[in-house]
């Protein structure tokens, strides 16, 4: 009786040896977005405390936070005063909700006592409330003195931003050039930031002031722990299949 002989496959080295390859530079790769991410949350966690630090600082007289904007510093989110008058008749008017209520934000330019302008963010008002006279009363005159947050000048339109709708005053993203010279103001008269006017109530009403979102999401510490989990569990992995098949008489259990 003749048997019939089963040939045994025998693993190419070269496919082992490229196999290990892949995975040792996978398991690299996974190490490396973990670290990176731990990396990430380190500098969230600074810019987070420095924000936090420069919003309980005592205010920067206006001619401060200008020259840091000229020579480029990082001035978001530094706490600012300026004098000036408020140019009421050329608000400019960005989207925005408050309290989950839709309306708007309201900024208005304030004549500074050397001639030119900075447009203040002065709040929010209800949809109802957009045109100026139906809150005259909260529409402030003479010298006023503002305290709040320095924002900066936005250099392009963000991804996604839809185009500002000039024709109804509809601004979805803060473009200063547009804003002044929709306005009439000279451009080169604009100080090259905003600033977000604080809580301080407006004693005549609208608008309501403090609306500065500070949202920076902080989610690295959780994207770390999936990447050196992903490394883990893929050493984990290797290592049974490499004890199973040095093994191939035990239980798989």
């Amino acid at each position: 009786m003749i048997e019939s002989a089963v040939p045994v496959r025998r693993a190419n080295p070269l496919w082992q040896i490229g196999k290990a390859l892949l995975l040792l530079v996978a398991f690299v790769i996974l190490l490396g977005l973990g670290t990176w991410q731990v990396e990430r949350l380190q500098w969230k966690e600074g810019l987070l405390a420095d924000i936090a630090a420069r919003k309980d600082a005592p205010a920067a007289p206006l001619s401060a936070i200008e020259t840091m904007a000229t020579s480029g510093g990082d001035i978001e989110y530094r706490v600012v005063m300026a004098t000036g008058h408020y140019l009421n008749d050329k608000e400019r008017h960005f989207l925005a909700t408050y309290d989950g209520d839709p309306g708007y934000h309201v900024y208005t330019p304030l004549q500074l006592n050397d001639g030119r302008y900075v447009f203040v963010n002065r709040g929010f008002v209800p949809t109802e409330a957009k045109e100026p006279e139906k809150r005259r009363q909260g529409q402030l005159t003479g010298e006023q003195t503002v305290t709040g947050l320095a924002r900066a000048k936005l250099a392009e339109r963000p991804d996604g931003m839809p185009d500002n709708d000039l024709a109804r005053n509809i601004f979805f993203w803060k473009d200063l050039d547009v804003m002044a010279e929709s306005v009439g103001l000279p451009k080169d008269k604009m100080l090259p930031f905003f600033i977000d006017a604080d809580k301080t109530p407006n004693p005549q009403g609208l608008p309501i002031g403090g609306v500065t979102i500070i949202d920076l999401p902080n989610n690295h510490l959780q994207y770390a722990v999936t990447w050196y989990g992903l490394a883990v569990a893929l050493a984990a992995i290797v290592a049974i299949s490499w004890w199973r098949k040095r093994h191939p008489d035990a239980p798989s259990q």
